[in-house]
């Protein structure tokens, strides 16, 4: 009964956000493979957030921006980007794909690695959110959604000079300092962009006063250039070098003091031509990781070097009023050379096809993907999404089939090793994940009010995590201390996942100097495995989140607050003294006055001064105050 009331009262409360456009009417999405869809017509539940909302709410980094969207519940083991698990639906980390401008950055070694967004925030246009399976369109790791960043820099722009530049200082405690600035220059021919996101403090205190630093920079650079009438060429190169404290990021060991270095290269070069109702796109992406963590200062550091390549073609055109066509074909080469893991590589190839079908008030959208992967071989993923409009209402529904590979962590995480005396251990006999995804939904709107319930039931075969296992009952044990604790790769045999969303979002312009952006979500979830043995991800997940956030303008003022209510399973680990309770409640806010081009503003996070963690061990910070300046010319 008090899940009850509490979603009730969401329903009808203000509660609120910043994070959609001011007219709520139905978004156009413009993702990799659903380039002339409008949210009503694809038959999925798809939210969108403004890329003015980073600078609009109490937040430092992307992570802490999702952590706040309706449904997405972000499992944070630091603050400020540090390192960040994205889960939808249940679904864990590994099983969401996070792509940038239709290009997936997921990383090989690990998917912890998936928060690490290579582009700087002034150059993020808006985030797309696809909740539900979507494998048979975007491929691997799209069970639980996709998360598409659309950035300026790769859209297309108006052809007029244009220079536009923006800079933003927060100072804070425990020594913060950030900064976060964008740059980019447009002439008729040419877009050039420079954008750099910094955050770096010595930390709060963790467990043996050892201090929760980081030292986390991005700088980002790119160009959108029209080579004729109907083609652009577009580039991006990024540096991402993360050094922080991971003290308990991965275990409950008293020993652990861990500390982790991740530097990211990534390049990008697009090739697009764009018709009157077609377009043809071509992408060649490199990017290359390189990881070293340090379990304590007598342990030898881990040394990871991964390569991703990837070719992506796409084709979409607009038959006619009634039917749209997409389909393309992608290759993967992935690699890793490690002290740890030991050197591997794979190669993945896919074609997929897709449709929308319009007829008077219903909409069908067919997907089909083929796949060919060295390791788990060929598999075929249908999908199917439906939407019925009538006045203000769409019902939508589908139906999909997603799968997902073990990375190289999974298969091989101290496999190389010459003594290993506890931790997680890699199984390579690992057999891809397979899932039947469920969902039925309605969405109500009017011009300023939009409201969506969704059901979903997700089906799970063979679901991969780590499982504490003996020492006797692990094959390849040669390099294992036999009286250490271990957890062990497995598939797991069935998870089935039940859910119900629910979001709100209302926008209220009272007058040109007087604006209130109000929104509220809440989720409920339950999961069940049929191994008896206590695994560590898939069951980790809310049981009940409730999430709502506000801001207001006021002629010159602009005040934004935003809460996360969770309940999940409680755990503890005696060892280092942590507790996982039975919920938290999380509360941000943040304060600007804004005069000519400049403001300045304070903020707060976690203002209750709440002790909590979202992994268990993985301490993260207490009330943190800071203030700064920003100008935008």
């Amino acid at each position: 009964m008090k899940k009850f009331y509490l979603i009730w009262a969401l329903m009808i409360s203000v509660s609120a956000n910043a994070q959609e456009y001011t007219n709520l009417e139905w978004v156009n999405i413009t993702n990799y493979r659903a380039t002339f869809q409008k949210n009503s017509i694809a038959g999925k539940d798809i939210t969108v957030i403004d890329g003015k909302s980073f600078n609009q709410l109490a937040v430092l980094s992307l992570d802490d921006l999702l952590k706040i969207e309706g449904g997405i519940e972000v499992q944070q083991r630091g603050p400020a980007g540090s390192q960040s698990d994205i889960v939808i639906r249940g679904a864990t980390y590994q099983q969401i794909l996070v792509l940038i401008d239709g290009i997936k950055i997921n990383d090989p070694i690990t998917g912890h690695f998936s928060g690490y967004i290579p582009v700087a925030p002034g150059d993020i246009k808006r985030i797309e959110i696809l909740k539900g399976p979507a494998s048979a369109i975007y491929g691997s790791e799209a069970v639980g959604g996709v998360i598409n960043i659309i950035t300026h820099s790769f859209s297309a722009f108006k052809k007029e000079k244009k220079q536009n530049c923006s800079i933003s200082n927060t100072i804070g405690e425990f020594g913060l300092v950030s900064l976060n600035s964008f740059a980019s220059i447009t002439n008729e021919k040419i877009n050039l962009s420079l954008g750099v996101l910094s955050n770096n403090t010595r930390g709060q205190l963790l467990r043996s006063n050892n201090r929760g630093y980081f030292y986390n920079n991005t700088i980002s650079a790119s160009a959108n250039i029209q080579l004729a009438p109907k083609w652009q060429l577009m580039w991006r190169s990024s540096i991402d070098m993360r050094d922080f404290a991971a003290q308990n990021f991965y275990t409950t060991f008293k020993s652990d003091t861990a500390t982790e270095k991740v530097n990211s290269i990534w390049n990008q070069v697009r090739v697009k031509q764009t018709n009157v109702k077609s377009i043809n796109q071509f992408d060649v992406v490199y990017k290359h990781t390189k990881d070293n963590y340090l379990y304590n200062n007598a342990s030898i550091a881990n040394d990871n070097k991964s390569n991703l390549i990837t070719l992506n073609y796409l084709h979409a055109t607009v038959l006619n009023t009634n039917l749209n066509l997409q389909y393309g074909a992608s290759f993967e080469n992935k690699s890793i050379i490690s002290n740890d893991r030991g050197n591997h590589q794979n190669n993945h190839a896919a074609i997929f096809g897709a449709a929308t079908i319009k007829y008077k008030s219903l909409n069908l959208n067919p997907g089909l993907r083929l796949v060919n992967d060295q390791n788990y071989g060929t598999e075929i993923i249908p999908q199917l999404n439906t939407s019925f409009e009538k006045n203000k209402f769409v019902i939508r529904g589908g139906i999909g089939r997603a799968i997902r590979a073990a990375d190289f962590t999974e298969r091989y995480n101290n496999y190389n090793k010459v003594l290993v005396k506890g931790g997680s251990i890699g199984n390579p006999d690992l057999t891809v994940e397979k899932s039947w995804n469920y969902e039925i939904g309605v969405d109500f709107k009017t011009k300023n009010f939009k409201f969506s319930a969704t059901g979903f039931i997700r089906n799970q075969e063979k679901v991969i995590d780590f499982v504490s296992t003996p020492f006797n009952q692990i094959p390849r044990n040669q390099n294992l201390d036999s009286t250490g604790k271990f957890a062990y790769a497995k598939n797991v045999k069935t998870v089935d996942t039940k859910g119900l969303e629910f979001s709100a979002k209302y926008n209220w312009k009272i007058n040109k100097n007087v604006n209130l952006n109000l929104s509220g979500s809440a989720l409920l979830l339950n999961s069940n495995t049929s191994d008896s043995l206590p695994t560590f991800y898939i069951l980790s997940h809310a049981k009940f989140l409730l999430q709502n956030s506000l801001v207001v303008n006021l002629y010159n003022f602009e005040f934004s607050i935003s809460t996360i209510y969770k309940e999940r399973t409680t755990a503890q680990a005696s060892a280092i003294n942590a507790i996982n309770g039975k919920s938290y409640l999380l509360t941000n806010g943040k304060m600007q006055y804004h005069f000519n081009a400049f403001s300045v503003f304070g903020s707060v996070q976690n203002i209750g001064n709440i002790s909590y963690s979202d992994i268990l061990g993985s301490r993260m910070p207490n009330r943190w105050i800071s203030a700064g300046i920003s100008a935008q010319f």
